[in-house]
């Protein structure tokens, strides 16, 4: 039997807009971090170890949070991106410390995305021998009113055609619109986007490292998940199956987030969707 997959946390980000450790927001009924409640569904969905990418500054702080917190007989790792390039070298930080001989799933680690669509993921890790992305409804991947980017997703018959990065996406009196120069405007609140739930097979590594080589890094200091994949999309036939979910995507982008998501938390412990506590099973 093939061992359960692998999941790689992207927790380098610097959260300017949070303006704190965003990955330790305490967003459960019981003051569990993000990362603890997303750790936890990704336990309960069957991965079975987890490598954390940090940043130097704030690496430390939730290296000690994990160890104070965190059960012992879980399995974690910690990689250090040395330079804020983007999530695909974010990805290839933690290269050295995977299993590249079984698939493995990446996410943000200031999303709470639910352990429905964990499962849908690691089931599909565990079947099929495609790249995957999980696909959120926009209205439900979205928490208060201010603006924050999305990947749009085209998808046919299940795979993914192309993805589109919308900046300032904000709710409307008539829905949501994506204020970045891009049409549409206006997005539909069933449009099926990105949370950045991805699920890769070990090919996929020496596809980012020809991307990082490739890419003009003073002119985009960054290379993104999802425009590496729409490289992909654009000049191969490599699959991404699209796994459609209709849990909802708690996530912290702006301080002002932070009460909505400890009351959509606490919705989803009363509608029994997950444990009062954190890697409670």
């Amino acid at each position: 039997m093939a061992s359960a997959p692998s999941l790689v946390i992207l927790a380098a980000g610097r959260a300017r807009r949070y303006g704190g450790v965003k990955q330790l927001a305490p967003i459960g009924k019981h003051g569990e971090a993000v990362i603890d409640l997303l750790a936890s569904d990704a336990y309960a969905a069957g991965f079975d170890d987890i490598v954390i990418v940090v940043n130097s500054d704030s690496g430390p702080k939730i290296e000690q949070h994990v160890a104070y917190h965190w059960p012992k007989d879980h399995k974690v790792t910690f990689a250090v991106q040395d330079q804020p390039r983007g999530t695909v070298d974010a990805v290839l930080a933690a290269e050295d410390v995977l299993d590249l001989t079984k698939p493995f799933g990446v996410s943000n680690a200031d999303d709470l995305y639910g352990r429905a669509a964990f499962m849908l993921l690691g089931e599909h890790l565990a079947s099929s021998p495609h790249h995957c992305l999980v696909g959120f409804e926009l209205d439900r991947a979205l928490v208060g009113d201010l603006p924050v980017s999305r990947g749009t997703c085209m998808v046919v018959d299940g795979v993914l055609t192309e993805i589109v990065e919308r900046r300032n996406v904000h709710s409307t009196l008539e829905g949501y619109d994506a204020d970045d120069g891009l049409e549409p405007v206006s997005l539909s609140p069933l449009a099926t986007v990105s949370m950045n739930l991805w699920g890769f097979q070990p090919s996929i590594t020496p596809l980012m490292h020809v991307a990082i080589e490739q890419h003009d890094f003073s002119e985009d200091p960054e290379i993104q998940l999802s425009t590496f994949v729409g490289q992909i999309l654009s000049t191969t036939a490599i699959p991404f199956d699209v796994l459609p979910t209709r849990s909802r995507c708690i996530g912290i982008t702006h301080a002002k987030d932070l009460p909505v998501a400890q009351l959509l938390v606490r919705l989803e412990i009363e509608s029994e969707k997950r444990p009062e506590y954190a890697f409670a099973e």
